[in-house]
């Protein structure tokens, strides 16, 4: 019969009370923000097994990568931080050395660990963060590896958590993803959508603001797609209302939203609360409907712009973030020609730039490239450049005008906090100590490429 949760952590609580030192955990988190959330949540797991949460590797009894597998790079990045870690396993043979997240699904990833990185005992997959005590309870019996790719659905709403701010926080609403688009892997390695219910993601939203957070993050790979696989009907914007009436003094932003889901009710609701900020992070991926065709997104750039123009019809002010690709297999310079239309059209405050990454199991993996490195390098260079001109020249419509926003940190040396306004936009602004994580109303005295700046009023003034 296997073990129980109980007797697992007691199993390990009791190898623990044989370390001569306090046994400590390294929990690294890299990717998108549902990864550095389900790293919060290794965290307050091994927390609650009985280890100290450290910062620094050397002084780990368990080293945790939490790695995203979207992007070839950045996959290669985290190898070869495993690498890295081998000389410290030398010096502590008792170093559990483990590799979480959706990089863990891939099976060419779990050969190449095998082969080549041995003292990785520990194999977690996307879906299978529950696993952790036993996997480490295995280990400790003896056992040379660690594996488990099990799909436990949603996570345990009773799991901890450890914060790693005391004033923003991440909420995930919903798992996976059901568009298959050609380029992603994430549908693979993260599941068909699953949505928590409303009654479980209201009460997280309550506890952390009557603790005092100042900034909620609602998260999911299609947040708009909430609602999906629940019995009761919801959508994301009634789920958005019923936190919108949560009393406090707050933020709430959401990532990542789909075109093929945003709708005016959407914006309406964003532009009826109290709480939730007037931008929107839309990605269009490209200018070209041929090639979005082909990426599978399911909308054109006509339904693209339409809820674009909507939103400025409403706010002028409303602001749109964006992800765009550059050198997809089959982009043509006419087709990058329409994402630089499409970037002058919509006139974005920020955009999040991608060159194409090749991922195995995706169908744009076997495309044919019709244009050269050299060619995608210089599109993205150009568009580089103009998206910086744009922003400066659009962020000048707050000029002279209030604004909230949450000052996250300070510059030590220009005594400058750095922060987000209501509008999705960077702000700076000089401040003290005392003024990181609240909530604060500046005058807009000048504008960057990436940024505005102003000066604090100290006195209850009037907010845009």
């Amino acid at each position: 019969m296997a073990d129980t949760g109980t007797q697992i952590r007691e199993q390990i609580r009791a190898v623990l009370e044989t370390f001569t030192h306090p046994p400590r955990a390294h929990v690294q988190s890299f990717g998108c923000q549902l990864n550095f959330c389900d790293g919060e949540k290794y965290k307050g797991i091994l927390q609650d097994l009985g280890y100290e949460l450290t910062d620094t590797p050397e002084e780990a009894d368990v080293i945790l990568f939490n790695a995203c597998a979207v992007r070839a790079h950045a996959e290669s990045r985290v190898i070869g931080r495993l690498g890295a870690l081998k000389p410290i396993y030398e010096k502590n043979p008792r170093l559990v050395v483990g590799l979480c997240g959706c990089m863990a699904e891939e099976e060419e990833v779990r050969a190449l660990l095998r082969k080549s990185y041995p003292f990785v005992k520990l194999v977690l997959g996307a879906g299978a963060m529950e696993r952790l005590p036993g996997a480490l309870a295995e280990i400790y019996r003896g056992e040379k590896r660690a594996e488990s790719l099990d799909f436990t659905g949603l996570p345990d709403e009773s799991l901890p958590t450890v914060r790693d701010s005391g004033f923003q926080a991440s909420v995930p609403v919903m798992y996976g993803c059901n568009n298959f688009c050609t380029y992603c892997i994430v549908p693979y390695v993260r599941g068909r959508e699953r949505s928590r219910t409303p009654e479980a993601i209201e009460q997280e939203v309550r506890v952390l603001i009557g603790q005092g957070y100042k900034e909620i993050l609602l998260l999911g790979q299609n947040v708009n797609s909430y609602g999906r696989g629940l019995d009761e009907a919801i959508s994301f914007p009634a789920l958005l209302r019923r936190l919108d009436a949560i009393e406090g003094d707050y933020f709430i932003r959401f990532m990542s939203s789909h075109p093929k889901d945003a709708t005016p009710e959407l914006i309406d609701t964003m532009l009826g609360s109290k709480h939730i900020e007037h931008h929107l992070h839309l990605p269009v991926q490209c200018g070209s409907d041929r090639v979005l065709k082909e990426m599978n997104r399911h909308y054109t750039l006509e339904t693209y712009l339409k809820i674009v123009d909507y939103a400025r019809e409403k706010d002028p002010d409303f602001g749109f973030s964006s992800d765009l690709i550059v050198g997809f297999p089959t982009e043509t310079d006419a087709d990058f020609e329409g994402t630089m239309e499409i970037v002058e059209r919509v006139k974005y405050d920020n955009l999040y730039t991608f060159i194409y990454s090749r991922r195995a199991g995706t169908k744009a993996a076997d495309m044919e490239f019709v244009c050269t490195q050299e060619q995608i390098a210089a599109r993205m260079s150009r568009l580089l450049a103009r998206q910086r001109e744009i922003s400066e020249d659009f962020n000048k419509r707050f000029l002279g005008k209030n604004v909230r926003f949450l000052a996250e940190k300070r510059d030590p040396e220009t005594g400058l906090l750095l922060g987000k306004t209501r509008h999705g936009l960077v702000l700076e602004a000089p401040g003290t100590p005392e003024d990181i994580g609240r909530l604060l109303t500046v005058r807009v005295t000048g504008v960057k490429n990436w940024a505005l700046s102003g000066e604090l009023l100290r006195e209850d003034s009037h907010a845009e």
